[in-house]
C-alpha cells in the first residue's frame, strides 16, 4: 500500500462515530476477478412501525474492479442504521445501491438473515451484475477453480 492508495481515505484511524460515508481505496489487481467478502453479526435497524430493535447478519460478497472497500467505513456505515427505522428488503437493497454506487464493483450481492421475531425469520438477498457477460465469466471462472480443486 501506497501513501497515495491511502490518501483519500478520511475515516480511517480517525474517530469512531456513525457516518453514511463509504470510503475505497484502488485495488491492485483489477484485471484478476477475485471475491472479497464481508460479514457482520452485529447489524441492527429499527422497525419502522413499532420501533423495536431488528437483529441481522449482513454479509456482502462481491468482485472488485477499479476499487475495493474500506472496512472501517463499511463498519460505521452499517453502525449508522442502528438508530434507522427500516424495513428489512429496503435496508439491504439500499445497502447494495450504496456499495454499487461507490465500488462499481463486477457483481456484488449483498445478504440480510435477521432473527426471528414475532415466530419469522427474514432472508433478504439482493445482486447487482454491471453486464451479464461478466456475471456469466465470473461464474464460469468460479467453476473452473471449483472443478480444479475438486469442490464441485
Amino acid at each position: 500500500m501506497t501513501q497515495e492508495d491511502v490518501s483519500g481515505l478520511t475515516i480511517l484511524g480517525g474517530q469512531a462515530q456513525p457516518s453514511k460515508k463509504l470510503e475505497a481505496f484502488p485495488n491492485r489487481a483489477p484485471d484478476r476477478f477475485y471475491l472479497v467478502s464481508l460479514h457482520t453479526s452485529e447489524f441492527t435497524c429499527l422497525c419502522p412501525k413499532t420501533g423495536q430493535p431488528d437483529f441481522a447478519t449482513i454479509h456482502v460478497d462481491y468482485v472488485p474492479d477499479q476499487k475495493v472497500i474500506e472496512s472501517k467505513s463499511f463498519k460505521l456505515y452499517l453502525w449508522s442504521y442502528r438508530n434507522e427505522g427500516a424495513f428489512h428488503e429496503h435496508v439491504v437493497n439500499q445497502i447494495l445501491d450504496d456499495l454499487q454506487k461507490v465500488l462499481d464493483a463486477h457483481w456484488i450481492r449483498v445478504t440480510g438473515e435477521f432473527n426471528i421475531r414475532g415466530g419469522i425469520g427474514i432472508k433478504v438477498e439482493a445482486e447487482h451484475t454491471r453486464t451479464p457477460a461478466a456475471r456469466l465469466q465470473w461464474m464460469q471462472r468460479a467453476a473452473d477453480a471449483a472443478a480444479a480443486s475438486g469442490q464441485e
